[in-house]
């Protein structure tokens, strides 16, 4: 199924672009023939997810494959040992439907669920935990339709060799049709949130995150406070008491999304209320405390729409990281509404993953959508590269391919293999010739 004239946009409202022509494939060997079609006309392809990337690595000036039509359990048969084989274009907010029939659940979770899995997974989406990885390092097999329209399988029975490449391959090593995910069983959360002093989280932030499965915490410029997050895993028999739903209601979508809304609208137009507006959101985020399923403790809704840029840094390099990013604000004078997420991750053997072998921890910085970041953005990227920070994957950033290479040890063996699999850049759009370093023609054939 094909159609042209479509106007495309990213959920940040930070790119668009018209294809040429969009192709819905409901098959891999209609994905094959579709990356076929385009080689032979000169033309290069994208597949996209959901969009909720906010770089321009998902946009298709030729030929924008959307890949909604393959998603579900498309393989139960080693249910068992805790593998399932989905579909690329399954949204992981499909996915606790999907496994509760089988008791199994993903080891870990972001707090945004409407991307598809072979979007969160390739652009390196991941959750917080120091004894967890990324959603990539979930995948223990996956096809992909090359550059060439070759279907091939990689798994640790075939071509073992380019996993660490192919599970975080930023689309640039062929389109995933499908992935099988090690998952684990069901299990609780017990949650609980609540403000804390700002500088005494950073000074006991090395203790907190070794002494929580998953902690993570938000500081609203302008405050001296930071709204801590500590999730504690529980097995599935143990006491759920989830929050009720009307107290859901009222913090996450009367507060988090409508009011913020509302201020972050008339902010644009009256900066300086600002700080007014930081100071009643904390005031506004009170102690809470409930146990639930993971997907309902990890997942928060956000319909305020923003641009986000992530570095990843040395986990003990946070504290500093932070306060510099803190003066940095109050020295310009600069009124942020957004908060800043901080959030810390295990390291990993993905080549291109940004917690490469190295314990991680995560800065995001945020602007309303209506507001231009690059000032800010610039600026606390300087402090994160003085730091060996690597850019979030799907998130705003400058970098290019010279110092990406210095950032990741394994940088010319994942183009090693981008070139084995896609040698006539089919698969290249200009973003990933600025991070890869690959500019080429796609000769017709």
């Amino acid at each position: 199924m094909t159609a042209s004239g479509e106007v495309w946009r990213n959920w940040g409202r930070s790119e668009q672009v018209r294809p040429r022509r969009i192709e819905r494939p409901s098959s891999p060997e209609a994905v094959q023939r579709a990356v076929v079609a385009a080689a032979g006309q000169g033309l290069r392809v994208k597949p996209i997810g959901s969009g909720h990337s906010f770089t321009a690595i998902a946009v298709a000036p030729d030929v924008q494959l959307d890949l909604t039509a393959l998603e579900g359990v498309l393989d139960d048969s080693e249910a068992s040992e805790g593998r399932l084989t989905l579909g690329a274009g399954t949204r992981l907010h499909q996915l606790p439907a999907l496994l509760e029939p089988y008791g199994l659940a993903l080891a870990n979770m972001g707090d945004i669920d409407r991307q598809t899995i072979s979007g969160a997974t390739s652009t390196g989406t991941h959750g917080t935990g120091l004894g967890f990885g990324g959603l990539a390092t979930q995948i223990v097999a996956a096809r992909l339709v090359t550059g060439e329209g070759e279907l091939i399988r990689v798994a640790p029975d075939e071509r073992p060799e380019l996993l660490p490449a192919v599970r975080l391959g930023l689309g640039s090593l062929g389109v995933l049709v499908d992935v099988t995910l090690q998952l684990v069983p069901r299990y609780l959360l017990h949650a609980v949130e609540r403000p804390e002093p700002l500088e005494e989280v950073l000074d006991t932030w090395t203790d907190r995150v070794r002494g929580a499965d998953h902690f993570e915490f938000y500081w609203f410029p302008h405050t001296e406070t930071a709204l801590t997050k500590t999730n504690t895993r529980l097995p599935a028999d143990a006491e759920r008491r989830p929050l009720g739903r009307v107290s859901r209601w009222v913090d996450d979508e009367l507060v988090a999304n409508g009011l913020y809304r509302v201020a972050c609208n008339h902010a644009r137009w009256f900066p300086g209320i600002t700080p007014f507006v930081a100071r009643q959101a904390d005031r506004l985020t009170g102690t809470r405390d409930f146990t639930d399923w993971s997907p309902s403790v990890f997942v928060t809704n956000r319909t305020v729409r923003f641009r986000e840029m992530e570095y990843a840094i040395p986990l003990e390099r946070v504290p500093d990281a932070l306060r510099e990013v803190k003066a940095l604000i109050e020295r310009k004078g600069w009124k942020i509404s957004f908060p800043i997420e901080v959030r810390a991750a295990a390291p990993d053997a993905n080549w291109l993953s940004t917690a490469y072998e190295r314990e991680t921890g995560y800065i995001a910085v945020h602007r309303f959508f209506r507001e231009d970041p690059t000032e800010y953005f610039q600026a606390v990227e300087q402090i994160m590269v003085e730091r060996g920070g690597r850019p979030h994957w799907g998130k705003m950033h400058t970098r290019d391919a010279e110092y990406l290479r210095g950032a990741y040890p394994r940088f010319d063996e994942f183009l090693a293999v981008r070139d084995e699999l896609d040698p006539r850049g089919v698969l290249l759009n200009p973003y990933l010739e600025r991070v890869l370093g690959v500019t080429r023609t796609v000769p017709a054939r």
